[in-house]
């Protein structure tokens, strides 16, 4: 039903609304996320405009395009979007559009997906929707040394680990050259630097995980980093899935981590970005762990927006604290 509303009220914005061509040379790029915004950046460069729908400070799960977004989009060359279940919208805007519809790229089409999974400790939370999965892969549901049981929706933070982040920008790269043939070599060369800069940060991570005493990491919060620990070899405990709706654990959540991290001695408890921490920090309070930030990079404050802040920036930020949990 919302898919139809956002379609209906696109079609009647477009009848009122005068068009706007940016004049800048190379491409008009809307991104959905923060790291389909950064990513195109990084392999745009100074070539073309690049935009995030997602305000900063936002969570994507509570985000709804506004009028403004919808003009935005029937302007743009490329839109690029996670695919996930919090992007409901997007394809039937896109196919409302018809063949005014600007080019997209799903960040989830590009690479292996694996579903959200409940584990030892971890709320149950119902899921009220199902993902389509007919388009992404669920061939691998492994998680360290957990039992698991993958509930229906597939997990969506592809992102987080810095190998699919090099598989999306390379796709990147390529539907740029696609579009605008004449800054194929300025893409190639952004996209050679960016990827030199991801496999540093991947190669660090190992280096950090393989001397690492311990593998093991807690959250005190909602796992937004399934792929990132998938591929490093960790092993998790949290408080929610992914996409939970809930952010409140109960007290029998929140007295099941601190015994983990009693019984393993584990120096670290950990929260999301745009998070309350009120959990966290009561089990740090409790247990004497500290509370650190693992940011998925999913969205950034108003502040690191304005800074400029990158996902090499934020992933070399979890480099460190996540030294602190493993050490």
């Amino acid at each position: 039903m919302k898919k139809t509303i956002i379609s209906l009220l696109f079609l009647s914005l477009l009848l009122v609304w005068p068009s706007a061509v940016p004049a800048q040379e190379g491409l008009t790029i809307i991104t959905l996320n923060f790291p389909a915004y950064d990513f195109s950046r990084q392999v745009a460069g100074d070539r073309g405009l690049v935009s995030m729908l997602l305000p900063p400070g936002t969570d994507m799960h509570s985000f709804e395009p506004s009028p403004k977004d919808l003009i935005a989009l029937s302007n743009a060359d490329l839109l690029v979007y996670n695919g996930g279940v919090a992007d409901y919208w997007v394809e039937g805007l896109l196919a409302s559009m018809g063949d005014d519809a600007p080019a997209a790229i799903a960040m989830m089409d590009l690479v292996e997906t694996v579903a959200e999974e409940i584990i030892e400790g971890m709320e149950d939370v119902p899921h009220d929707h199902k993902a389509a999965t007919d388009s992404h892969s669920h061939d691998d549901h492994s998680h360290g040394e957990h039992d698991s049981e993958d509930v229906g929706e597939l997990d969506e933070h592809v992102w987080t680990s810095p190998r699919n982040a090099i598989l999306i920008s390379r796709a990147i790269a390529n539907k740029f050259t696609e579009l605008d043939p004449h800054g194929a070599q300025i893409y190639a060369s952004n996209f050679e630097q960016f990827e030199s800069a991801l496999l540093a940060l991947d190669a660090d991570f190992r280096a950090l995980v393989e001397n690492a005493p311990r593998r093991t990491i807690v959250l005190g919060d909602r796992f937004a980093m399934r792929y990132f620990t998938r591929e490093y070899g960790l092993s998790y405990y949290a408080a929610f899935p992914g996409c939970s709706a809930q952010t409140e654990p109960s007290v029998k959540t929140i007295a099941f981590l601190m015994d983990v991290i009693k019984k393993e001695n584990i120096p670290v408890v950990f929260h999301i970005e745009l998070s309350s921490r009120k959990a966290a920090s009561l089990i740090a309070a409790e247990t004497g762990a500290q509370d650190l930030l693992l940011h998925s990079a999913h969205n950034i404050s108003q502040d690191d927006f304005d800074k400029g802040i990158t996902y090499i920036d934020i992933m070399r930020g979890n480099l460190e604290n996540l030294r602190k949990a493993l050490y």
